[in-house]
C-alpha cells in the first residue's frame, strides 16, 4: 500500500492546495495529515475546512489543540524572546481568524491514529506517542527513542511537528517524519510530504512540491503577523 502522509500546514493554503493537488496525481491507496493546520500561515479556516471537506484522516497537532481549547500556549519550543513573542502574537491572531467551525473540527481531531497494515502496527501521531508537542529529531538517542516504541507497540511511528523529514529505523522499527507542508525548514521553500510504500519492506520518498511561497509570504506580511514567518517561508531556513 502507498501511503502520501502530509503535517504541518499551519494555515498556509497556497502549499495545502499543491501538496493535494501532487498527492492527487500519484494517486496513493491512502492519505493522512499529521495536523498542525493552523497558527503562522494567513488562511486557518480555509486550510482547516479543506482538509475537512477533503475526508483525509488527521490527528491533532499541538497548535490545533490550543486554538481548539482558546488557549495562548501551544507547546512550541521557542529559541528566543524574540521567538516567543512573535509566537504570542501568532496564536493571538490566530485564534481571532479561526471560525467556531474551525475551531469545533479541531477539537474533535484525535491525538494518534493506530492501524495494521501488512501485518504492521503503524502509528500515526503529530508530536510522539508520548505528547503532541514533543519534538522527535533524527539523532535523538536510540536508547531513549526504543523503549517509547516498544511501550507504544509501534513497529512504524509516523510523526510530524519537527518541520523536518526524515526516515530512520532503530531495532527494526522504523519513525518516518512526513516534514512540514506549510512552514518547511529543511532549508529548501518547496513544500514537503513523505509517500511511504509499505509491503514486504518500506520504502520512504520525500516529495518537495513547488508552489507560490512568495504570495503565501505576502499573505503573512498583509495580515500583520510577524515578518519572521514570511522569511522563513520565502527561505525554507526557521
Amino acid at each position: 500500500m502507498r501511503i502520501a502522509i502530509f503535517s504541518d500546514v499551519h494555515g498556509n493554503k497556497h502549499a495545502l492546495e499543491a501538496v493535494l493537488a501532487d498527492i492527487r496525481n500519484r494517486g496513493p491507496g491512502r492519505v493522512v495529515c499529521l495536523g498542525d493546520l493552523v497558527g503562522y500561515g494567513a488562511y486557518p479556516d480555509a486550510v482547516v475546512q479543506a482538509v475537512r471537506e477533503s475526508g483525509i484522516p488527521t490527528v491533532m497537532g499541538n497548535y490545533d489543540d490550543a486554538i481548539a481549547n482558546r488557549r495562548m500556549v501551544c507547546g512550541c519550543d521557542y529559541k528566543d524572546e524574540q521567538a516567543l513573542e512573535a509566537g504570542v502574537k501568532s496564536i493571538s491572531w490566530t485564534l481571532e481568524h479561526t471560525g467556531e467551525a474551525s475551531r469545533e473540527f479541531l477539537l474533535g481531531l484525535p491525538e494518534r491514529i493506530v492501524e495494521e497494515i501488512h501485518g504492521r502496527r503503524v502509528l500515526f501521531v503529530h508530536g510522539s506517542p508520548r505528547r503532541l508537542n514533543e519534538y522527535l529529531y533524527e539523532d535523538a538517542p536510540a536508547a531513549g527513542i526504543l523503549p517509547m516504541l516498544q511501550e507504544a507497540k509501534a513497529d512504524v511511528l509516523v510523526c510530524g511537528h519537527t518541520h523536518l523529514p526524515y526516515h530512520r529505523v532503530v531495532d527494526g522499527r522504523h519513525i518516518i517524519n512526513a516534514g512540514s507542508a506549510g512552514k518547511p525548514k529543511h532549508g529548501d521553500p518547496q513544500a514537503v510530504y513523505a509517500l511511504v510504500d509499505m509491503g514486504k519492506d518500506i520504502r520512504v520518498e520525500f516529495i518537495k512540491v513547488p508552489y507560490d511561497c512568495e504570495s503565501a509570504a505576502r499573505a503573512v506580511e498583509k495580515a500583520g503577523l510577524p515578518a519572521e514567518f514570511a522569511a522563513i517561508l520565502r527561505t525554507g531556513i526557521g
